[in-house]
């Protein structure tokens, strides 16, 4: 035969034995990190700005100049690799033996690239501007008044077909 306590009766003497978590040291850890878990997922997460697709790139560093031309050379050895993590691997272990002197082309090609980049970017951002000057005689009523105004307009024309 089985004792005089059941498996619910454990239940409750457990959940009894954690109500005062105030008195205990982890319980007090555990309530903050659900609280800080709880707000957490309550928080919306806010939708991002969409991307502008006429934005420059960002130009290439001094070790992607390099694994560019490093990826033809490898591919014409092992032609059977197929695998991209293992040419890149390769190309990092490559380019972390290789001198200063050695890398001084591709830092070269790096840093020209940035400079067009630089140029395209103020281009762009000046463009930006005239494109925001131009939209802010639109915006300079709210959003309430413009459609204050549709209502109104709607009205008139509801009023006018009642007579007819």
């Amino acid at each position: 035969m089985k004792g005089g306590k059941g498996k619910g009766a454990t239940k409750k003497e457990t959940k009894e034995a954690m109500k005062p978590a105030d008195d205990r040291k982890v319980g007090k850890r555990k309530a903050a990190i659900k609280a800080d878990k709880s707000s957490k997922r309550r928080t919306k997460k806010e939708p991002k700005a969409k991307k502008d697709p006429n934005k420059p790139k960002r130009p290439a560093s001094a070790f992607f100049v390099f694994l560019e031309e490093f990826r033809k050379q490898y591919k014409q050895e092992h032609p059977n690799v197929k695998a991209v993590s293992v040419v890149g691997k390769a190309g990092g272990e490559k380019w972390k033996s290789m001198s200063d002197a050695e890398k001084a082309p591709y830092e070269a090609k790096a840093a020209k690239r940035k400079s067009e980049y630089e140029k395209q970017m103020s281009a762009y951002n000046k463009k930006q501007e005239s494109v925001a000057d131009d939209g802010d005689d639109e915006s300079d009523r709210s959003k309430s008044e413009v459609n204050d105004e549709d209502e109104e307009e709607s009205g008139e024309e509801e009023e006018d077909e009642d007579e007819d």
